[in-house]
């Protein structure tokens, strides 16, 4: 099977699977391209990750050019966007007919419910996961990265300061912080 065929079929599947957003998709591309695949490492998706914070759009997409970049040069990114968004695409339009047409439908509602927390525990995983891999880069600790990490979460956390703010200072630190290493 052709790597163009198997981007977009993967990413079809993460698509397909995708409730909660971004964060909660991240297990599932972690699944499939770093441990299935191995067409990143761990450390180079939580790479993919961070730059897909700092890049307009959904996360998910973002992550789906940038591994299909790697795999695939420009067309394998167009192919593992395309993979992704068709299955969004469709449930969208399935999902706007009833919400649009003022038809209320139970079963969708008791899913909906159920699905919640198991949304969260996908965020949670991810969140797990990338912690261990920026801390403990290639089982090493690093102590550049747990700085920088208490500095963003104290600043985020303690007194609330705006992303778009925390970006940059996590990019200056880490330059920072690395020169003295």
């Amino acid at each position: 099977m052709s790597v163009l065929i198997k981007l977009y079929l993967i990413f079809t599947q993460i698509g397909l699977f995708a409730f909660g957003g971004g964060y909660a998709v991240l297990p599932l591309i972690q699944r499939y391209v770093v441990e299935q695949e191995g067409w990143l490492t761990i450390l180079e998706m939580t790479d993919v990750v961070s730059i897909s914070q700092m890049t307009p759009g959904p996360i998910a997409i973002n992550s789906a050019t940038f591994v299909g970049t790697k795999v695939g040069g420009l067309l394998g990114a167009i192919v593992a966007t395309l993979g992704n968004i068709t299955p969004q695409f469709i449930i969208m339009m399935i999902f706007s007919y009833f919400i649009f047409g003022n038809r209320e439908i139970p079963f969708i509602n008791k899913i909906l419910k159920g699905l919640r927390p198991g949304i969260i525990g996908l965020i949670a995983i991810a969140a797990i996961t990338m912690f261990q891999s920026s801390i403990f880069p290639e089982g090493s600790f690093s102590l550049v990265a747990a700085i920088a990490f208490i500095v963003g979460f104290g600043l985020k956390a303690f007194k609330n300061i705006d992303l778009m703010v925390l970006i940059p200072i996590g990019a200056a630190l880490g330059i920072i912080l690395n020169l003295f290493r």
